[in-house]
């Protein structure tokens, strides 16, 4: 049987073209992962050294494995009450995130452009705000509580205050930064105020609203967590504390693992979000 026809193929035009860029897509690839591959090994190796000396308290990451395996390889366990799996009470977390998180853009990119619109609203409504944000997120737990006197809405109470300031103080910033050629424009086609606000105000400001919105849901994530260790419930906050009253160090650090991962995966999906809407709402 020849091998001619294969030799062909190997070497038709078609082929040589495509090898270079199989190539370019492997270098692509690896340049992307490695480096973090890499500085991800040397923590866990420098983790591991430190953390095997006499004395430390802290668990290395072979300790952490072996300790936490179960925890690690089965987080869809539910045992009943508060005795469940990772996975749920990150469930139970991001729930609550939705909630306030999603109220906190209506209400920021809202108040953001009445404030970004009107001089009269941003000399009312500015030293109000600037005030209020610089409260910490805790302290509002407590009187959260005694106005809801429930967890639940407690918790999502302090992912509002939390998260909102960010959105609106970058939407009111993009709304004015909106340039003066553009509203001439709305005034030479007369446009009413649904259709400037669709057309020039939103496609405009977008990429200020979309770093408030980052910056905010990351604040969510980091509230709930803090507000999870006081308000108790099924809740990775609650499962950290837990945890720690149970002198489960391992089991600590794999929630943090968790922790960090879902809040980056939060991270990426609003700016994928708005690299997607804003190439949909280009001027």
């Amino acid at each position: 049987m020849t091998d001619t026809p294969i030799k062909a193929g190997l070497s038709s035009p078609a082929f040589s073209l495509a090898l270079p860029r199989l190539g370019g897509f492997a270098r692509d690839v690896a340049l992307r992962l490695l480096p973090p591959v890499i500085t991800i090994a040397l923590i866990l190796g420098v983790w591991e050294v430190v953390c095997r000396q006499a004395g430390s308290s802290l668990p290395p990451p072979s300790t952490v494995l072996d300790t936490s395996w179960e925890l690690i390889t089965d987080p869809f366990y539910d045992r009943g009450g508060l005795d469940k799996g990772l996975f749920w009470h990150l469930i139970a977390s991001l729930s609550r995130v939705a909630y306030g998180y999603t109220l906190s853009a209506v209400v920021g990119i809202g108040v953001g452009v009445l404030i970004g619109q009107s001089t009269l609203a941003t000399r009312g409504l500015d030293p109000v705000f600037q005030v209020l944000r610089t409260v910490p997120p805790l302290a509002w737990l407590p009187l959260s509580l005694a106005a809801f006197r429930a967890s639940d809405p407690s918790a999502i109470f302090v992912i509002f205050i939390t998260s909102v300031w960010p959105v609106l103080i970058n939407t009111s910033v993009g709304i004015r930064a909106i340039p003066q050629d553009y509203r001439n424009v709305a005034r030479v086609l007369r446009l009413n105020g649904i259709e400037y606000f669709i057309k020039i105000m939103v496609p405009a400001a977008l990429p200020y609203i979309f770093t408030g919105l980052r910056i905010g849901v990351g604040l969510s994530w980091l509230a709930i967590v803090a507000a999870e260790m006081l308000i108790g419930g099924v809740g990775i906050g609650f499962f950290i504390w837990d945890a720690w009253n149970s002198s489960l160090i391992s089991d600590i650090i794999v929630a943090l693992i968790y922790v960090g991962l879902v809040g980056f995966c939060l991270d990426r999906l609003i700016a994928l979000a708005g690299r997607l809407i804003a190439r949909g709402a280009t001027l």
